[in-house]
């Protein structure tokens, strides 16, 4: 479906997965693999695409550096809660969400031109109100 869709490459972080595909390059397309790396700023600037699971910090920081993004939410978490964050992000039309069962359909049929940029961070207006409730401003 990648390739079908002009992507040439895929690179998966899989963590500690049971599941370890072998990597390849042909002419056409590479998949490249790897369990964990320090920071992951490298593969987030080059990538067109990202494809994550529902982890807040995973999303906000693919969401920051402005990529287009797909998360798969787990459905087996306790109280499902990363798929209210994909819902509300969604809502907001910063993502797509789907879970590993509605990937493949989610993919063909997207539209990434509809995706809003999600707007940067402010942390100057938390640590104002901080110093307001803790007495240091008034």
């Amino acid at each position: 479906i990648l390739k079908s869709l002009g992507y040439n490459q895929l690179v998966l972080q899989i963590g500690r997965g049971t599941v370890v595909p072998e990597p390849f390059n042909t002419e056409s397309f590479t998949l490249d693999v790897y369990r964990y790396k320090d920071s992951l700023k490298e593969d987030l600037q080059q990538a067109d695409l990202v494809i994550s699971h529902a982890g807040a910090g995973s999303c906000l920081e693919s969401l920051e550096k402005g990529k287009p993004l797909v998360v798969v939410v787990n459905e087996k978490l306790m109280n499902n809660h990363q798929f209210e964050l994909a819902k509300q992000l969604h809502k907001e039309g910063h993502l797509f969400y789907c879970t590993c069962s509605t990937l493949p359909g989610l993919l063909q049929s997207m539209d990434l031109s509809t995706l809003k940029c999600y707007p940067p961070g402010q942390p100057e207006k938390f640590s104002a109100f901080l110093d307001k409730v803790v007495g240091l401003q008034k």
